[in-house]
C-alpha cells in the first residue's frame, strides 16, 4: 500500500498540490487524470521519491517494492535487451551479477563458496532460475522478437527501447506499479497485452494515460487533479465522466426535487453497474461501483469545452468520388492508384501504418496539393472543412484568436465570434491573445471554433486528439458522435475511433482494405485479418492508429 500524505506543492506562485491526502490499495488500478499542466506526470515523481514534495510525505509498506516505467530511453544502452528488463528487479540482479562475478573468479576461495551458496539460496527465492524466461515472455507480448532479447539497447530502435523499460516496469510482479502514459509508442496487440496484464495484476496500479479505452479497460477507480486537489472517484473514466456530467446537470436545475435527484442517479448507478458485470474486471467493479452512495457522486469542476459542427445545408447524395488518385513525393509512390466512393452518411476512419500517405490524401482532397495522376471529384452540395496536421502555417503573426476567427464569422458583430471563443474557453481578454503565442492545444481549440463557424458538411480530421487533454477530447468525440455529415479522419485514440467510424480503410502495402463496419468489429473480423496477415507478411510491429 501507499499514502500521500498531506502533499503540497508550489512552483513559485503556481501551486501544483496542496494538502493532499490519498491512500492506494492494493488490488486496484488508479488512472490519473487532469488538465494538460495539472501535475499529473509530477505527482507520480512524487510517488516514487523522484521529487520531494514542500510538504507530507509518502509512506509505502514496509518490504514492499516499487518499480516506475523509466523514460530515459538511453540509460541502457551499454546492456542487453533481456538484462535491462531484469534490472527492474534490483535486489534480484544484484544478487545475480555478483554470483555470476564469482564464479568467473579463477581462483575460488572458501569464502567465495560460502558467499555463493548464499546467494543461490537469495537467487531462487527471488525467482531467479525463472527470470530470463518470465523477461522474454514480457518483452514477446511487448511486440520484441526474441532476435533482440541478446541485442545491445543501443542497437535496437528507439520506440522498442520504450517498450522494453515497460517490460522492465512490469518484471518481477512489484507490489507498486507507476506507469506514465505506458500506451505511447504501443501497437494495438501490445496494448491488449499490457491490458491484459494489468487487468490480472492482483497489486497497486497508478496510470497516467491520455488513452481512454486503456483507462476504461484496466481502472478501478479515477484520480482527479482539479486546483491543487486530488479527489478519488470509483468505477473508471467513462463512471466518472458520466457520473459527474448527470450530477453537473442536476445542480444546475434547481427546481428538481432531491428525491427526483436520488432516484435518477441510483438508476444511473445501476445501469452502469450492470454493463461493468460483462468486463473482464466484472466481479470487483460491480461490488465497487454497488458499494457507492448518492453523496459519493459529485459535479467535477473541471471546464469540458462545447464542441458541436452544424452544417449549413445538407449533403447531397454524391459526397465524393475519387479515381485512380496517384501521388509520388521524393522519389516515393505515397498513394497508388486509389479509388474510393464516399457516400453521404459516411465517418471514416483511415488507419494503417503508412501514416504520411493519410496526411497526403487529406492534402490532396483538401485542395493544399495536387495528385501527380487520377481525380476527386466533390458533391455539388458539399462543402469541406479541414483540420490540418501541422496548423503552425494557419495564423498572421499577431493575429489574436478574435481577429482571426473574425475571417470566418457570417456575423459582422464580434459577439458572435466572442461566444464561440467562450464554447472553447477562451473567455474575457482571453480572446484578444496573439494566436502565435497560444499552446498546442489551444491552436487546435481556435481551429475547432473555425471549423465550427464554417458550417461545412464534410469535415476532414488529420490527428485532432494529438495536442488535447483528455477534457478536449471528450467534446470533441461527442461533437463528432452527433455530427450529420461526412467526415473523413485519422487519430491515435482508439476510443476516438471507433465511437465515431462507421467505415474503416487501411491503407496497407497490398493496397486498401474497406470496410462498412467499427473498428472494434474490424479488429475482429477474421476475414480483415487473413487480409492483413498477407499483406504485412506477418509482421508483428504493425502500429494502425
Amino acid at each position: 500500500m501507499i499514502t500521500a500524505s498531506n502533499i503540497s506543492l508550489s512552483y513559485g506562485t503556481q501551486v501544483l498540490f496542496k494538502d493532499v491526502n490519498i491512500k492506494f490499495t492494493p488490488g486496484n488500478c488508479y488512472g490519473i487524470i487532469g488538465a494538460n499542466g495539472a501535475g499529473k506526470s509530477t505527482f507520480l515523481k512524487i510517488l516514487s521519491g523522484e521529487i520531494e514534495p514542500d510538504t507530507g510525505e509518502v509512506i509505502i509498506t514496509p518490504g514492499e517494492r516499487m518499480t516506475t516505467l523509466r523514460q530515459d530511453h538511453f540509460a541502457f544502452n551499454d546492456y542487453k535487451v533481456i538484462d535491462t528488463v531484469i534490472m527492474g528487479h534490483k535486489k534480484l540482479y544484484s544478487v545475480m551479477k555478483e554470483r555470476d562475478e564469482i564464479y568467473q573468479k579463477e581462483e575460488f576461495t572458501e569464502e567465495d563458496g560460502i558467499r555463493a551458496a548464499e546467494l543461490e539460496g537469495e537467487f531462487s527465492e527471488l525467482g531467479g532460475w525463472e527470470a530470463e524466461s518470465d523477461a522474454g515472455q514480457m518483452l514477446d507480448g511487448l511486440g520484441i522478437p526474441q532476435s533482440l532479447h541478446e541485442k545491445m539497447m543501443a542497437d535496437i530502435e528507439d520506440n522498442l527501447k520504450v517498450r522494453v523499460l515497460l517490460a522492465q516496469a512490469l518484471f518481477g510482479n512489484p507490489d507498486i506499479l507507476l506507469l506514465d502514459e505506458p500506451t505511447n509508442h504501443l501497437d494495438l496487440e501490445s496494448i491488449h497485452w499490457l491490458e491484459e496484464y494489468l487487468e490480472n495484476f492482483n497489486n497497486t496500479v497508478i496510470v497516467v494515460s491520455h488513452d481512454r479505452h486503456f483507462l476504461n479497460t484496466v481502472c478501478t477507480h479515477i484520480c482527479d487533479i482539479d486546483f491543487g486537489k486530488i479527489q478519488l472517484y470509483v468505477g473508471n473514466y467513462d463512471f466518472w465522466y458520466m457520473s459527474s456530467q448527470l450530477a453537473l446537470k442536476q445542480m444546475k436545475d434547481e427546481k428538481k426535487r432531491r428525491d427526483e435527484k436520488i432516484a435518477e442517479l441510483k438508476e444511473f448507478i445501476q445501469r452502469f453497474s450492470s454493463n461493468v458485470a460483462k468486463a473482464k474486471q466484472a466481479t470487483s467493479r460491480k461490488k465497487l461501483i454497488e458499494k457507492l452512495t448518492i453523496d459519493d457522486i459529485r459535479p467535477s469542476s473541471r471546464r469540458f469545452p462545447y464542441v458541436a459542427f452544424k452544417p449549413n445545408r445538407e449533403i447531397g447524395n454524391n459526397a465524393l468520388e475519387i479515381k485512380n488518385l496517384t501521388k509520388t513525393i521524393d522519389g516515393v509512390k505515397v498513394i497508388d492508384n486509389l479509388s474510393l466512393l464516399i457516400n453521404p452518411t459516411d465517418k471514416v476512419a483511415f488507419v494503417g501504418p503508412n501514416h504520411y500517405a493519410k496526411t497526403v490524401l487529406f492534402q490532396i482532397l483538401a485542395g493544399e496539393i495536387e495528385p501527380d495522376d487520377g481525380t476527386y471529384t466533390w458533391g455539388v452540395t458539399t462543402s469541406l472543412s479541414y483540420f490540418p496536421k501541422d496548423n503552425s502555417s494557419m495564423f498572421q503573426d499577431g493575429e489574436s484568436i478574435a481577429d482571426y476567427l473574425q475571417k470566418f464569422s457570417k456575423e459582422d458583430d464580434d459577439t458572435y465570434v466572442r461566444s464561440f471563443l467562450g464554447r472553447m474557453l477562451f473567455s474575457g481578454d482571453e480572446a484578444l491573445k496573439p494566436c502565435n503565442v497560444l499552446s498546442g492545444g489551444e491552436r487546435v481549440r481556435v481551429v475547432l471554433a473555425k471549423m465550427m463557424l464554417e458550417g461545412a458538411n464534410c469535415l476532414i480530421f488529420d490527428e485532432p486528439t494529438s495536442h488535447l487533454d483528455l477534457e478536449a477530447i471528450q467534446a470533441l468525440n461527442n461533437g463528432l458522435i452527433d455530427f450529420k455529415g461526412v467526415i473523413l479522419f485519422n487519430s491515435h485514440d482508439h476510443q476516438f475511433v471507433d465511437s465515431i467510424a462507421n467505415r474503416i480503410i487501411e491503407f496497407t502495402p497490398e493496397g486498401v482494405i474497406d470496410r462498412m463496419t467499427t473498428f472494434d468489429a474490424y479488429l475482429n473480423d477474421d476475414s480483415v485479418k487473413a487480409l492483413r496477415e498477407k499483406a504485412y507478411k506477418n509482421e508483428r510491429n504493425v502500429v494502425l492508429l
